[in-house]
């Protein structure tokens, strides 16, 4: 029999109703306790699990029912809360805002889906009584697991009316508030929230939240709730199946990670998996290294914010030439939006001036005021390439605030609405595009990758003996 495990969500009425602030003030809060803790976040977004790990010192995973298929994101919840005593998940965008104006992949189709108890925060700021009214609204929605109410925004003189007149008109315990925490607040940029390590005073922020939580929150009310959790299992779990593919195979590769102010938004969960496949992962900076080093077997470049740094990234010659004869040799490169970017001829940051990229495909970026191609996409390859045969599908998510003269068209992704755009750069040794994946939605690709990589590696060996 499973054993149950404490979890809860963190969910808000809308963006910007305090969910990311409220869940790293009640992590900061609940390690007080003694706890051993885990932290998730719904959705595609890679900069709240930033600051989840900068409180908790633990990786934070992102749970995508749209992206990983609901399965696996079952089966990323059981891995983790395995050595732990409570998780949080933090929610994304309003409770009930899913893929294409549904509720499909939303906060409360993840509550359903893993039978988490949600707490709904709620700014209370420039209403009174309507606060009710908006709380009683998500309560009757549709069916949801919603047992309690943190509000926020909300001063301590005030707190007692709100907490009398919610109690009264919906029934929902109010276990708590937060109120302004100046000292604690979050920059924002065109991708979202500044990126945890960019905030030098980032650990002042998170005792600041952590003691107006231990303050003003009922820690032990929000305990009782996330006990209240089911029991999770998981079936056909992809690490699992990866490490009996690695073994069986016997495959040893050395995978390289672009990781520094230009390059971090990656799911700990694909370095996982690929890690399973027989990947020892090691990490290098195109900013601040000269070159790759000599012993990569394969080159990923996530997403990040290079219009930030495109400046020091062109003039990082030698690293550019080590990258550039690493990529004409052969080498296996994966590289998602940012990174894609960085493989072309030039970048145009905000300010209009162009940099110069790798060159290693053609093509020019120019970073643009609104987002481009936003949202969920199936993506379908049309022809053979390092990841899939002609025909593989996998869901994808676009993010990116740029747009380039060569976005590539080995794919072609199809939206729910049915709007369709080319995509990706897939050819020989190279997979480049706006992408973002998640390789649990389909393992099969993060398997592939690993297979050119020890194929390239055998060939390079063969050459030096």
């Amino acid at each position: 029999m499973i054993e149950a495990k404490a979890r809860v969500m963190i969910a808000g009425t809308a963006s910007g109703s305090g969910k990311t602030t409220m869940s790293i003030a009640l992590l900061a809060a609940l390690l007080t306790t003694g706890r051993k803790v885990v932290s998730f976040k719904c959705g595609p977004d890679y900069i709240d699990p930033m600051f989840h790990k900068k409180t908790t010192g633990v990786d934070s995973r992102n749970l995508d029912i749209f992206l990983m298929g609901e399965p696996a994101v079952k089966c990323s919840v059981h891995r983790q809360e395995a050595n732990c005593d409570i998780a949080l998940m933090e929610g994304v965008m309003g409770f009930y805002d899913g893929q294409g104006g549904g509720s499909f992949a939303s906060s409360n189709h993840l509550s359903l889906l893993t039978g988490t108890p949600v707490v709904l925060a709620v700014n209370t700021k420039g209403a009174a009584l309507s606060v009710c009214a908006t709380i009683k609204g998500f309560q009757e929605f549709a069916e949801n697991n919603i047992r309690a109410v943190i509000l926020n925004n909300t001063s301590p003189s005030s707190f007692p009316l709100y907490k009398q007149m919610v109690e009264e008109h919906t029934g929902l315990p109010v276990i708590g508030f937060l109120p302004p925490v100046p000292e604690a607040h979050l920059e924002s940029r065109h991708l979202g929230l500044v990126t945890a390590a960019e905030i030098a005073d980032i650990q002042v922020k998170i005792e600041a939240l952590k003691a107006a939580a231990l303050e003003h929150i009922d820690i032990d009310a929000l305990l009782r709730i996330a006990k209240t959790a089911e029991a999770l299992g998981c079936e056909n779990d992809p690490i699992i199946a990866a490490r009996a593919e690695a073994e069986k195979s016997g495959r040893r590769v050395k995978l390289y990670v672009a990781e520094d102010e230009a390059f971090s938004f990656f799911y700990r969960d694909n370095h996982e998996l690929l890690e399973a496949l027989g990947a020892e992962i090691a990490t290098f900076s195109p900013l601040h290294d000269s070159e790759l080093p000599a012993d990569a077997d394969a080159l990923i470049l996530w997403g990040g914010y290079p219009e930030l740094h495109a400046a020091e990234l062109a003039s990082n010659t030698s690293m550019k030439a080590s990258l550039t004869k690493a990529i004409a040799s052969g080498l296996p490169v994966y590289a998602e939006c940012g990174g894609f970017m960085y493989l072309q001829e030039s970048l145009t940051d905000s300010e209009g001036q162009t940099h110069e990229m790798l060159g290693v495909l053609p093509g020019q970026t120019k970073m643009t005021k609104g987002l481009k191609n936003f949202g969920y996409y199936e993506i379908e390859a049309r022809e053979d390439n390092m990841l899939c045969k002609a025909g593989g599908t996998i869901n994808a998510h676009f993010f990116h605030h740029s747009q380039g003269d060569n976005e590539g068209d080995s794919f072609i992704a199809r939206k729910k609405n049915g709007k369709t755009l080319n995509c990706i750069v897939a050819q020989n040794n190279i997979f480049a595009g706006y992408q973002h994946l998640h390789f649990w939605g389909n393992p099969k690709f993060a398997s592939n990758f690993i297979k050119a990589t020890a194929t390239y590696q055998a060939s390079r060996n063969s050459q030096r003996t």
